[in-house]
């Protein structure tokens, strides 16, 4: 009865069902490992104790940024150079913007630095004013941030002196000089301008290192996966029953195996002649009109 899976037909629909379910296997196997590692670096971080309280390095040792190093209170000497504007971040639920300035070092690049927060737009806002001179600062490292971070404007069209994205490849389009592939936020606050005093950025945790929304999406796609595998299985049942209870219909001769060859209904009864002695017609059996 089961014969006909080794018809052409079926031969296609069979590999793909033996293609299909070891991919989504795979794939749902594949996202839960990303959700698990997502699970086991939170964990990790948990244990760790608070970056910023761990003894400053300079700057060069805890280059390039990552998880363990992300949070670092780094040291860098130079001289502050030029100065940007950060439109469109909160600090405790309120709008404003981070006052980010360049401090050029020895090694010839700069580090950005940002210095504070202020409230309000950043359009003609008066911020205090950078301190002269060589200074040595100490701040919590960052990395790079890219489109995905959290307060980012990459469709650009902001004014002279702003930016919306504190990332190496944004800032060395608006300087002279190379910059740090990273960038520090200052752990005290600073005098302020006509918005009041500066306020401290915290460092954020490093991309990655928490269960955020693309930790529980990985989960998701998992279970996406998983389910889809099971469709393709429960299909291929379905029409193996169908195919083999037709088949089964035309052996005991319910369903005749070739719909052509099935037996007319009874003829429709042939009209009767009609006669020719009616009223219609004359003796000939012409109509009459």
């Amino acid at each position: 009865m089961y014969r006909f899976l080794l018809t052409p037909r079926w031969w296609g629909i069979n590999l793909f069902v033996v293609l299909a379910i070891p991919f989504c296997v795979f794939m749902g196997t594949w996202q839960l490992g990303r959700f698990e590692d997502r699970v086991q670096s939170h964990e990790q971080a948990e244990k760790q104790p608070d970056p910023s309280t761990r003894a400053a390095k300079p700057l060069d040792e805890l280059l390039p940024v990552d998880k363990v190093t992300s949070g670092r209170p780094a040291v860098a000497t130079g001289t502050y150079a030029d100065q940007f504007l950060v439109p469109g971040r909160k600090l405790d639920d309120r709008q404003g913007f981070y006052v980010l300035n360049m401090l050029r070092t020895d090694s010839g690049k700069a580090l950005p630095v940002v210095r504070g927060w202020l409230p309000g737009s950043a359009t003609g806002a008066r911020v205090p004013a950078a301190p002269e001179g060589e200074v040595t600062v100490t701040g919590d490292l960052q990395a790079s941030e890219n489109s995905r971070s959290d307060g980012v404007n990459a469709r650009g069209g902001l004014p002279g002196g702003q930016v919306g994205m504190i990332s190496a490849a944004t800032l060395v389009n608006l300087v002279p000089y190379d910059v740090y592939d990273a960038w520090v936020t200052l752990p005290e606050a600073e005098a302020g301008g006509t918005g009041g005093a500066m306020k401290p950025v915290p460092a954020a945790a490093p991309e990655g290192s928490g269960l955020d929304l693309k930790a529980f999406q990985n989960l998701g796609y998992t279970g996406e996966w998983f389910v889809f595998a099971g469709f393709v299985l429960f299909m291929w049942f379905r029409l193996v029953r169908r195919e083999a209870e037709a088949l089964r219909d035309i052996a005991l001769g319910l369903v005749p195996e070739d719909p052509a060859a099935a037996p007319e209904g009874p003829a429709a009864p042939a009209p009767a002649p009609e006669d020719p002695a009616s009223p219609d017609r004359d003796a000939a059996g012409t109509p009459v009109r």
